[in-house]
């Protein structure tokens, strides 16, 4: 691999009942080792899960209940924070398993860092079924359910998907029944990293689940590619925190609060986003220079969807992503990387509008906009000279 990778003794997760001890890959330094020290100190709760080993990972917590009660999305966190690199989770070819939703965001960067690295054969996947349960099924609402065979949606109509699958693990009907058989009741979201020879949850934070497949198992990938190289780690670290805070999530607050204040901030910071981007893809390939890295892995999700679903589900609807012609030949440049068209083609993207669109209101698919994904490897025909 060209560098080795140390384990702290202790972290977050070894705090949490129900969880066991992390090795996330550090490069050991005073302020680590004195973050380990503290750590050791103190008690952890929810809020110090927010900036994980990864970064950032999800929302600023405090007074989060009163926040959601006054119309703002806060998204929760993700307990399960064990790594690979441990002695109890050492990296392996075909020990773990990967529990995703297609048309999860968060779900499809990990998707993606499996494809481009070539780690199909390594680590094995389970595809749920886009929309949640619903409020008469005898499981519960707003579970991630396997259902192979396709349902009936809200519109009346039967649909059905070749990439869904049965848990091939337990046999289980839900999300949630695979983390009671792991002893965890607190958690429902996914994707999930399983570890099958000792029947337990690894992680559910899809940030650290990349993270892992950068840097532990890497010695394990089909290409030379290295997502997270250590000359650009600090570059790295700061874009993929902006990506999230403003891009990633904030197209979650645009798109699920229902304050008109939050979507109107959230909707500023999206497209304020959008025009930086525009300005570094005028300058350089990709985000930190010339190769793809996590951070253009992290970025591509939100808009791989903001033309085709965001623009109308999300009301994020300034500007398509064609309007920006330097980002859109980014995207075009990401699309062509060896290894992505699985996790990136027009039957992916039916997964994103069934579950955006499949779960809300009528229930209502759209059936355009016409031309994607596929648009997104041409030209646009309004960027010519």
């Amino acid at each position: 691999m060209g560098r080795t990778y140390l384990s702290p003794l202790f972290s977050q997760s070894h705090f949490l009942p129900g969880h066991h001890s992390l090795s996330p890959p550090l490069r050991w330094s005073t302020r680590r080792i004195l973050r380990i020290l503290l750590l050791l100190m103190t008690s952890t709760d929810e809020q110090d899960l927010v900036r994980g080993e990864a970064g950032v990972t999800t929302d600023d917590q405090t007074n989060a209940n009163a926040r959601r009660a006054a119309g703002e999305f806060v998204r929760g966190v993700s307990t399960a924070r064990n790594w690979i690199g441990s002695p109890q989770y050492p990296p392996a070819a075909g020990r773990y398993h990967l529990y995703v939703a297609n048309n999860c965001p968060w779900c499809h960067r990990v998707l993606l860092a499996r494809s481009i690295l070539g780690l199909q054969d390594v680590i094995t996947v389970d595809v749920l079924f886009p929309n949640r349960s619903s409020e008469d099924e005898p499981l519960g609402p707003n579970l991630w359910k396997f259902e192979p065979q396709g349902q009936v949606g809200l519109n009346g109509k039967h649909v059905q998907f070749e990439s869904c699958t049965n848990d091939s693990v337990f046999g289980k009907k839900d999300v949630q029944e695979i983390y009671q058989a792991a002893g965890i009741q607190d958690q429902k979201s996914v994707p999930i990293l399983f570890d099958k020879e000792s029947r337990t949850v690894v992680n559910n934070e899809s940030a650290e689940i990349l993270r892992m497949f950068a840097t532990y198992f890497r010695s394990f990938s089909k290409t030379d590619l290295d997502i997270y190289p250590d000359d650009k780690v600090e570059e790295i670290n700061k874009m993929n925190d902006w990506i999230y805070a403003d891009i990633a999530n904030g197209s979650y607050k645009a798109g699920f609060s229902s304050s008109q204040d939050v979507y109107e901030t959230a909707y500023r910071k999206f497209f304020n986003a959008l025009n930086r981007l525009e300005e570094i893809f005028a300058r350089q390939t990709f985000l930190v220079g010339d190769t793809v890295t996590e951070a253009d892995i992290r970025l591509f999700p939100p808009l791989f969807r903001l033309d085709p679903v965001y623009y109308a589900r999300f009301k994020l609807n300034e500007k398509y992503l064609w309007e920006y012609p330097h980002t859109w030949r980014w995207m075009g440049d990401m699309m062509k990387l060896p290894g992505l068209e699985p996790v990136a083609n027009a039957e992916y993207l039916q997964h994103c509008k069934q579950g955006y669109f499949g779960r809300t209101g009528n229930g209502t698919v759209p059936l355009g906009p016409p031309g994607y994904p596929e648009c997104y490897k041409e030209k646009h025909w309004s960027h010519e000279q």
